[in-house]
């Protein structure tokens, strides 16, 4: 018998809600509002809204470390706040700061680690335990998305400029860019999925930029394609 998604309750998130995650331990939705510098948590089983929590800063990218705290960069204020996911409040925030502008995310939880995308041009390593960077790696410009493969110690970076960055952890501190892959420009987007350990990314074809050179040029319609970046012969490779 098919069965059949429905509808069981509607929430509202607030301004520029930009990232969404899903934490099991508390069976909680997290949605983290840029401009409104908060995050809007819901109860997914009935889809009500449970509360909204001050971050202090702008949040982009989030993770969930699978203990029941959730990470989120603070994009304005180059800092990464903790949250407590059963008690829905800030658990602690503030450094690291040694990486400017950061906006994607991803955990190895195995060593505590969180891979933070900064528009810098580094991806900032830090321990989510105590707080502290361990260091930062080189990476492609305009990142925006992220994702770990513990698999093979590999964290992605994919860049607007037309490039995925891969880089490779040697040992909990210590990670260098094992490949860098060319990519579609603006094709910064992407997803990782853990059971196939392939990288998915969004790419479409762009208009001319506007006038004055401000804004993003517009999609052309009927272009958008998926791309997917799977490992052969020990070497990650892109296909359409």
């Amino acid at each position: 018998m098919e069965e059949r998604l429905r509808s069981v309750g509607k929430s509202g998130a607030t301004e520029d809600a930009d990232a969404i995650v899903y934490d099991a331990p508390s069976n909680r939705v997290f949605t983290l509002n840029g401009d409104a510098h908060s995050s809007t948590v819901i109860d997914p089983k009935v889809g009500k809204l449970i509360t909204t929590i001050s971050l202090g800063g702008k949040p982009e990218y989030r993770a969930s470390a699978g203990d029941g705290k959730v990470y989120s960069n603070l994009t304005d204020t180059a800092e990464v706040v903790e949250i407590d996911a059963a008690k829905a409040s800030v658990a602690r925030g503030g450094p690291p700061r040694r990486a400017r502008t950061r906006v994607s995310m991803a955990t190895g939880t195995t060593h505590h680690r969180l891979f933070s995308g900064c528009r810098s041009g580094v991806r900032a390593v830090s321990d989510y335990q105590s707080g502290k960077v361990i260091t930062t790696v080189p990476i492609g410009q305009g990142v925006d998305g992220a994702g770990y493969d513990p698999a093979a110690a590999d964290a992605f970076a994919s860049n607007a400029d037309g490039t995925q960055t891969v880089i490779h952890r040697d040992s909990p501190d210590q990670y260098h860019v094992v490949q860098t892959i060319e990519t579609p420009r603006f094709s910064r987007n992407m997803g990782f999925d853990l059971s196939s350990h392939r990288v998915f990314l969004a790419a479409a074809k762009f208009g001319d930029a506007p006038a004055g050179g401000r804004g993003r040029p517009p999609v052309l319609p009927g272009t958008f394609s998926l791309l997917v970046i799977e490992r052969s012969r020990g070497t990650l490779s892109l296909w359409q």
